[in-house]
């Protein structure tokens, strides 16, 4: 399996397909690269990089104070090295999307372009306490079926779902244990998101900012808790270039696979 080691030992793990563009996949704050298995057939024409993150998925467990997106973005910057790779677009579904963000304001030489999935430099308290909830928390349910049977309501905001899809999102999600359904990462993450909500939210306008110059995309679900209607307005508004897209019938996050999803992500592609 492909690995390398970040500077402080942590083992991570990484895949690396295809040919064209180089593009960076970085998943959300409790997935893993499977966050993409849906979007990755319509992106057959660039190299897909996937990585997951310390503590998730694949990858190597670390001190929860590196779980944070600084950490992580030089974890990716790292990647990049270790694949001799000059430049690289990112696709970054919510903390993904924090994470290229930061690397636009600390390593932006490395960078061709960025597509934000359902995140933004405004982050909704509401919607992060709702992740607060539930994150670091085993899982309730013995199996995929029990689990199905009920994921419909926990996945609020995704209407006109078949069943094939939610079984094969919560596939992606959990895994079967002996005891049940066990998470794909490292429960200290908790305490990052717990120790955020007690502070002030930080601004992260700046970090936006820092795409300036850089063809940038931008997708919000309709349905979302964690990118406000408002946020996403004020985003298009400093950027008029960017390509944004509402996808709907989504909350947090879109799976990239839908039609308003693909026509703004290749046309991202296109400008790239």
């Amino acid at each position: 399996m492909p690995r390398f080691k970040a500077s402080d030992g942590t083992s991570l793990y990484y895949e690396d397909e295809g040919e064209g563009l180089p593009l960076l996949c970085l998943p959300g704050l409790t997935r893993t690269m499977r966050d993409f298995d849906f979007v990755a057939p319509h992106l057959s024409h660039m190299r897909l990089i996937r990585l997951d993150y310390r503590g998730r998925g694949l990858s190597g467990w670390a001190d929860p104070s590196t779980y944070t997106p600084l950490t992580e973005s030089r974890d990716v910057v790292e990647l990049m090295d270790h694949l001799a790779l000059p430049k690289a677009a990112i696709l970054g579904t919510s903390r993904g999307g924090l994470i290229a963000m930061t690397l636009a304001a600390t390593a932006k030489s490395r960078l061709l372009g960025v597509a934000l999935n359902d995140v933004g430099p405004e982050l909704a308290r509401h919607g992060l306490e709702k992740i607060a909830q539930v994150i670091g928390k085993k899982p309730a349910f013995k199996d995929f079926d029990s689990l199905l049977n009920v994921w419909p309501d926990l996945a609020q905001g995704f209407d006109n779902v078949p069943t094939s899809r939610f079984r094969e999102e919560i596939s992606r999600l959990f895994t079967q244990g002996d005891t049940g359904l066990e998470l794909t990462y490292d429960p200290a993450l908790r305490e990052g998101v717990v120790a955020a909500l007690d502070s002030e939210l930080p601004d992260l306008w700046p970090l936006f900012e820092a795409l300036s110059e850089l063809p940038i995309a931008a997708l919000r679900g309709a349905n979302s808790t964690l990118l406000s209607a408002d946020t996403f307005a004020k985003m298009r508004a400093m950027r008029p270039d960017m390509i944004a897209a509402v996808v709907p019938d989504r909350g947090h996050v879109p799976y990239l696979d839908e039609p308003a999803a693909l026509d703004a992500l290749l046309q991202w592609a296109k400008r790239l």
